[in-house]
């Protein structure tokens, strides 16, 4: 699968670089990636936590190869593993302070010839339930999971979340352009309710249609896209 913006956006964005201690335990040392497919998340939480020991899962024989060969090729394969199989089976030593996870998420679409989309898309293979209860069963007690959908699956994911006890305390909500709907959603869970906090991402300012010579102008990223991206984005 490509690598697509909303990914690089989780990997960023999500909380996997605490550094010191906190009154309810230790630093962040132990991330999962749930989905890895060509390695991207579990690469860039690497680039961004110098010393955890991060953990990716990926049922996709073709994608589970790439993702090798790419953390072989990192300055990271080193503290990057990754495993072939389905996070319903995949069995952990010690529970997990991060999780993060790029779910699939269409369930009544019209399906791909290519059976890798398939999986990498629709949820047949991972069903939101499975997903939380691997969570719930993978997570510290005072860990974080960190999810990116889109707006109507974030929404059914969180009240499945709630249901088993895991709750909202972090939203990234993302659109292309001030005047456009939110089109992801990025979710931090824990064990520990409260009143969420809500932020939105706004990937480019908005655009003059054409220059003084008439022609098209292309769009820009806004500076908070910048300022978020800039450590992964060569361009910046």
């Amino acid at each position: 699968m490509k690598v697509c913006t909303d990914a690089c956006i989780l990997g960023a964005y999500a909380d996997v670089t605490e550094a010191e201690p906190t009154e309810a335990g230790g630093s962040v040392q132990r991330i999962l990636d749930i989905g890895t497919g060509t390695g991207l998340l579990a690469l860039m939480t690497a680039q961004r936590n110098q010393t955890a020991q991060i953990h990716a899962v990926e049922v996709d024989d073709a994608a589970v190869e790439q993702a090798r060969e790419n953390v072989a090729a990192s300055p990271f394969a080193g503290r990057v593993r990754v495993w072939h199989g389905r996070i319903q089976d995949f069995v952990a030593t010690k529970p997990y302070d991060r999780i993060l996870t790029n779910p699939p998420f269409y369930t009544n679409h019209l399906r791909s010839p290519d059976s890798a989309v398939n999986r990498a898309l629709h949820t047949d293979e991972l069903p939101f339930p499975e997903l939380i209860e691997a969570v719930v069963r993978l997570m510290k007690p005072d860990g974080q999971w960190w999810v990116l959908l889109p707006p109507y699956e974030a929404e059914t994911l969180s009240g499945l979340a709630k249901e088993a006890g895991l709750h909202t305390y972090k939203r990234l909500r993302v659109r292309h352009n001030a005047q456009k709907p939110i089109v992801r959603v990025i979710t931090g869970f824990s064990f520990g309710a409260g009143s969420p906090i809500d932020e939105t991402l706004t990937l480019y300012e908005p655009r003059k249609q054409v220059d003084w010579r008439g022609n098209r102008l292309a769009e820009t990223y806004t500076s908070e896209f910048r300022t978020l991206l800039r450590e992964f984005y060569l361009i910046f």
